[in-house]
């Protein structure tokens, strides 16, 4: 078989292996969505059920909205790797169909010489008329691999014919996948229209009450405000007592060293000064960026991180320093990485909060009803450290989750898997 012929086929069974690869991924994510898209329609159903207030049904309506739009997404993908593979085998499909009628053709064109020549005297005489032995015999060769290589055409028209039929067959399971896909496409298609048709009813009906909302809006930004100035203090206590104990040790260990003066400039640091049993810690969290596994076990982002406008009025500007995640009624908060838990505050009578420390990276856990763990302990990853309080008024479970390294807040989205 020549050499382009073989690079062909390989490129070609490779990029179908590929697409196949591909595939399994975008129906992975697919199926995620839905799971995820189902956990705000219970979400949406509980709150209608208790008759809670419109914002918070908007809102939550805002990220299933923004679910639906990422499934038809992956819908699409999912029908573009598969329209790339029917192109794949049909010019299979076609190259077999050239192939097969070539040979059809030597073939038939063998089938009548032979049938021309095809009494035992014309062969006998086409031996009896060499002119030595050697010729006779070469001669007999000759027939006999003529016969031999007649019989391998007929069997390679009818491997061929079978690929041909398998390949047909494929085409016809894929072309039948693809329907069906533009199918489920066309359908979350008309969902999403109905969700959005919805949203705006719920945003209309509201509109009377604008200043209320407004006041009540910015009186829980101002509360963020507090609670995150808070935290910041805290995180400044971590670094000071860090580097306290870090000057101490050094001090311990060199003698010579002024302790005054090291441990006044470890108090005003703004960065944890590592030792190398915290640099390690610090570097294996950072090694697992993209990695870690939600705060939650089961849940729906339902405000993420930095400045955004208000799902009520675009001209308010909501901020958020971490992300906020809605999960069923008493759920468990889990540490993110194993670290140690630097502290366990009060920001409210029924408001708790746990913050980890991981080398110079923080986790911080709020809005906790109950809190299993204290100050010094070691924690791992995945472990229980308290249960997602319920608002009374609302009606729903939320877990603020927040990430810093040092005094910096970062996005949790870039840290926790596939958010």
């Amino acid at each position: 078989m020549p050499k382009q012929i073989i690079t062909l086929i390989f490129m070609l069974i490779s990029t179908i292996m590929l697409g196949q690869t591909e595939q399994e991924k975008l129906e992975k994510r697919k199926q995620q969505l839905q799971e995820e898209i189902q956990a705000q329609e219970r979400l949406l159903q509980s709150q209608n059920q208790k008759q809670k207030s419109v914002t918070t049904i908007i809102e939550q309506q805002k990220e299933k909205i923004k679910l639906r739009e990422q499934l038809i997404n992956t819908t699409e993908k999912q029908a573009k790797v598969l329209k790339n593979d029917m192109y794949i085998n049909q010019l299979q499909i076609n190259k077999l169909n050239r192939d097969l009628e070539e040979l059809k053709t030597d073939y038939s064109e063998m089938i009548v010489k032979s049938y021309k020549s095809r009494s035992q005297q014309s062969r006998l005489m086409f031996l009896l008329s060499s002119e030595n032995f050697l010729q006779a015999y070469k001669r007999a060769q000759y027939m006999k691999q003529y016969a031999s290589y007649r019989k391998a055409q007929g069997e390679e028209i009818k491997e061929k014919s079978n690929e041909l039929a398998a390949f047909n067959s494929k085409l016809d399971v894929q072309k039948t996948e693809k329907q069906k896909l533009l199918e489920e496409q066309e359908k979350e298609r008309v969902v999403l229209q109905k969700e959005k048709e919805e949203q705006e009813r719920l945003v209309n009906s509201i509109k009377k009450d604008k200043k209320k909302i407004i006041a009540d809006i910015k009186k829980k930004q101002q509360e963020s405000k507090n609670i995150d100035r808070k935290i910041d203090r805290l995180i400044r206590e971590a670094i000071a007592e860090a580097n306290r104990k870090a000057a101490a040790a050094n001090a311990k260990a060199n003698p010579k060293t002024t302790t005054a003066a090291a441990t006044k400039k470890t108090e005003t640091a703004t960065k944890i000064v590592l030792t190398p049993e915290a640099k390690l810690v610090s570097d294996n969290f950072k090694a697992n960026k993209g990695k870690l596994p939600w705060p939650v076990e089961k849940g729906t982002v339902t405000l993420r991180y930095g400045d955004q406008p208000h799902p009520l009025n675009k001209s308010l500007t909501v901020h958020c320093s971490g992300v906020e995640i809605s999960t069923d009624e008493g759920a468990n908060a889990r540490a993110v990485y194993g670290g140690t838990v630097f502290s366990v505050f009060v920001l409210s009578p029924v408001n708790k909060a746990v913050m980890i420390q991981h080398g110079d990276f923080f986790t911080i856990y709020q809005n906790l009803s109950s809190v299993s763990v204290s100050k010094g302990d070691k924690v791992s990853i995945k472990e229980s450290i308290g249960r997602v309080r319920t608002n009374g008024d609302t009606g729903k479970t939320v877990l603020k989750f927040m990430v810093s390294q040092n005094a910096t807040y970062a996005n949790p989205a870039t840290w926790l898997y596939n958010m």
